[in-house]
């Protein structure tokens, strides 16, 4: 990925915590989002956490991370509602962290 990804502009990575009803079933919605990411051609991961939201990370060339970024803030899966996501340590990398997208247990 790195060729292509490097190709279409500047790298990027960025944290994210979805927050509303997000967490129906155990695996849910995480495999949505692994989809949308592979989809887009992202990496990164994402979690359920204790507290009933979604937490995870995101990379890949800076329109495909906005893209992913726009998709978990105003899409998400099936039956979620979406309040709020919240965005942090967003920046510039020079190669990516991750090969893949997977979720986290």
């Amino acid at each position: 990925m790195s060729a292509p990804a490097k190709a279409s502009g500047a790298l990027r990575s960025v944290d994210y915590e979805v927050f509303g009803r997000v967490q129906v079933f155990h695996y849910f919605p995480n495999q949505y989002t692994e989809q949308e990411a592979k989809k887009l051609g992202v990496v990164g991961w994402v979690k359920n956490t204790s507290q009933g939201t979604v937490t995870g990370q995101v990379q890949g060339p800076e329109e495909k991370v906005n893209e992913m970024k726009s998709w978990l803030s105003k899409v998400g899966s099936p039956s979620s509602r979406i309040d709020k996501t919240s965005f942090s340590n967003e920046k510039e990398i020079s190669k990516l962290d991750f090969s893949d997208f997977n979720t986290r247990y």
